[in-house]
């Protein structure tokens, strides 16, 4: 542990350098706007374009197929949802303990006394990996996605992202059951999961060896850089905005001196491995949702008689928006599905690498657990988020003046009292206006969702890293440092670009994962079945 503090520390002086360095902000977005050009350009190609819009496949294969699991599996995000609270709670956790049954088959057709305990298997319980899993998607993506999400496309956009959060629900059940069921457990107990092992060896199964480890391949790939970015550049970038708002500073060397500070406290985390991870996020988690959410009900609350009005406007938007250069309905259904997908990540497959390292031997009771996920973070605080700054914009009454326009620059950007806001700027007007020293409690969230994001998507990426490149010492340590570098060029660069590289690498893990749970979707069903089975069993 000492030799990677001190590691630590000797890599922190060039960064110390890195961050004191003039026009950085304009030299690394330099940098990043052609590559996120690039990437874009693919990843989002359309299906269909017009002068006012744009549908990107991307969008298309999320939203269909969380819509083909959600009817499949007969709405788990309905009739599955009071199971995934109960395994959270540790109510069936004694099904993991034993088999249960009087014939000579356990549920599921191992045979008592050979099966093996696979619940001694794993590194962290049904909560720890919920909490961690949790925190890589409850980030700024509730805070700022959801402010930029409104800027752009006006209220409507919030119902968008609550429905994409609801059939996100049903592809995070599909995605963190194959996550557990085809997991790899090392020597010493270490647990190694997440789409690379679910592809590659889900169609090996199939007779598709060699497809399977290039697709495997590619997943990793993008799962690194969406590390990289979305789930570290644009948290730091989002944390440092606020920081430098509250603390008063604006110049570049000073976004990059709080990078450093950011990037050391997450290294002391990370070099921990999942159980320091876990035991961080399970305390982090909770404390930091429950108090944003406290804040948010107190605005709420102070606000009641507008709290219809809110969702009138916004049920209103979703089919008729107003917003100036949002396209019409498909241009906010676009844009709020948009970012409940960055937001809560379903699709994406980056969940299960978490939840593979849970102590279970019914691969689907995680699957459930994972469910909750979209739910917590896009159907309810994204809703929040969105409720506080639709009443702050009423101005006081829903007369129809507002304090910004919706539709802001077509960038994300809003005038606010003359002075342009974007992202969690504008949130923390929202707050200001009803709280008092609110600045400080909104940083504080803001870094809080921030370093919990960086230290889960570390592990994910980590995980990427290691399928690639194995599993030694000296490339897990190059990874680390790395991913601490890209947590200061958040820092430094400007939020458009980051978000855009961000986007594309996220919404890149789509395309390799979605091969992947069409192929191996069946085996969910089976492993549903013997877990659901198991419950009666033990039940009666």
């Amino acid at each position: 542990m000492k030799k990677k503090l001190l590691t630590l520390l000797f890599f922190a002086v060039p960064m110390l350098t890195f961050a004191q360095e003039k026009g950085l902000d304009q030299k690394i977005d330099e940098a990043f706007q052609p590559i996120s050009n690039f990437f874009s350009q693919i990843i989002f190609f359309p299906v269909y374009q017009s002068e006012s819009i744009t549908i990107p496949f991307v969008l298309v294969l999320l939203v269909g197929s969380a819509l083909f699991f959600t009817i499949y599996f007969k709405f788990p995000n309905v009739f599955h949802f009071k199971t995934a609270i109960n395994v959270v709670r540790g109510k069936y956790d004694e099904i993991d303990q034993h088999t249960s049954g009087d014939s000579d088959l356990a549920v599921g057709g191992d045979i008592k006394g050979t099966i093996k305990d696979e619940s001694e298997e794993g590194e962290v319980t049904h909560f720890q990996a919920l909490a961690t899993a949790v925190s890589g998607t409850v980030g700024n993506g509730n805070i700022a996605g959801v402010a930029l999400a409104i800027a752009l496309g006006g209220p409507g956009a919030t119902f968008w992202m609550v429905i994409c959060g609801f059939l996100g629900m049903s592809t995070k059940f599909v995605e963190c059951t194959l996550g557990v069921q085809y997991r790899d457990v090392g020597e010493d107990g270490t647990v190694y999961g997440g789409p690379m092992y679910y592809i590659s060896k889900g169609l090996k199964e199939r007779g598709f060896k060699t497809i399977g480890k290039i697709i495997a391949i590619i997943f990793a790939v993008f799962c690194i850089g969406g590390s990289f970015g979305g789930g570290n550049a644009a948290q730091s970038n989002q944390a440092t905005v606020v920081l430098k708002e509250l603390l008063g500073l604006d110049s570049t060397a000073a976004g990059a001196w709080i990078g450093v500070v950011l990037a050391i406290l997450v290294g002391i985390i990370i070099i921990g491995g999942i159980k320091r991870i876990a035991s961080v996020t399970e305390k982090v988690v909770p404390f930091m949702a429950v108090l944003y959410l406290l804040a948010c009900f107190y605005i709420l609350g102070v606000n009641f008689s507008l709290i219809d009005d809110a969702f009138s406007l916004i049920f209103r938007e979703a089919f008729n928006p107003t917003a100036i250069g949002v396209g019409g309905f498909i241009g906010v259904l676009l844009v709020g599905f948009k970012r409940a997908a960055f937001s809560n990540e379903a699709g994406a497959g980056s969940a299960s690498i978490a939840h593979s390292a849970v102590k279970t031997k019914y691969s689907a009771s995680e699957g459930l657990v994972a469910l909750l996920e979209p739910f917590i973070d896009t159907v309810v605080i994204c809703t929040m988020t969105a409720l506080v700054i639709i009443i702050f914009n009423f101005g006081g009454d829903a007369s129809g003046a507002t304090i910004f326009q919706y539709g802001g620059d077509g960038a994300g950007a809003v005038l606010i009292d003359g002075v342009s806001y974007e992202g969690a700027g504008i949130t923390s007007k929202a707050f200001a206006a009803y709280i008092p020293y609110s600045n400080v409690f909104l940083t504080i969230a803001v870094v809080l969702f921030a370093v919990s994001t960086m230290i889960s998507w570390s592990y994910y990426g980590l995980q990427a890293w290691k399928f690639l490149f194995g599993r030694g010492k000296a490339a897990d340590m190059a990874y680390k440092l790395l991913f601490l570098l890209f947590v200061v060029i958040g820092a430094a660069a400007s939020m458009k670009s980051i978000w855009d590289f961000s986007d594309a690498m996220i919404f890149a893990m789509v395309f390799p994962n979605m091969i992947g749970l069409f192929f191996l979707f069946p085996v969910v069903k089976k492993q549903l079945k013997r877990y659901t089975d198991a419950i009666r069993v033990n039940k009666a």
